[in-house]
């Protein structure tokens, strides 16, 4: 019988297969298990809209609502019904500005929208309203 003889190397082949399958699956995990926050800016100033500007208001509901002019009261209103008052105000006006007033705990969805549906109604000068302080976190 042949005798064998001694291997005095390592084969390293198969532990570089194992770490580039570990790597793949490390890579492709990590980004699934990290939690993003958003920790939002607070407006030390907050710039006075223009005295003409109607407001939508966004309820914490989701409910909305129009003001004409900023000392007008509110009227509430579905969303197609405020689609047509809009379309309405912008025929009038061609350079109506319009803010939205939403709730902090109205989803962002609802605000998006809202946004949505003043672009297409045709409005070009939209701002969203905020307060001044440091912000409640």
């Amino acid at each position: 019988m042949r005798q064998r003889r001694l291997m005095n190397q390592i084969n390293v082949v198969p532990y570089i297969d194992v770490m580039l399958v570990l790597l793949v699956i490390f890579m492709a995990t990590a980004p699934m298990i990290q939690t993003g926050s958003v920790d939002l800016p607070t407006v030390a100033e907050v710039p006075q809209p223009p005295s003409e500007a109607m407001y939508v208001v966004v309820k914490p509901n989701g409910s909305l609502e129009l003001k004409e002019t900023g000392a007008a009261p509110a009227k509430p209103m579905s969303s197609n019904d405020l689609q047509r008052a809009l379309k309405a105000a912008i025929e009038r006006n061609p350079a109506q500005s319009v803010v939205v007033a939403a709730d902090k705990n109205v989803t962002y969805e609802k605000v998006m929208d809202t946004l949505n549906g003043l672009r297409q109604a045709g409005f070009q000068k939209v701002g969203l309203q905020t307060q001044t302080g440091t912000g409640g976190r």
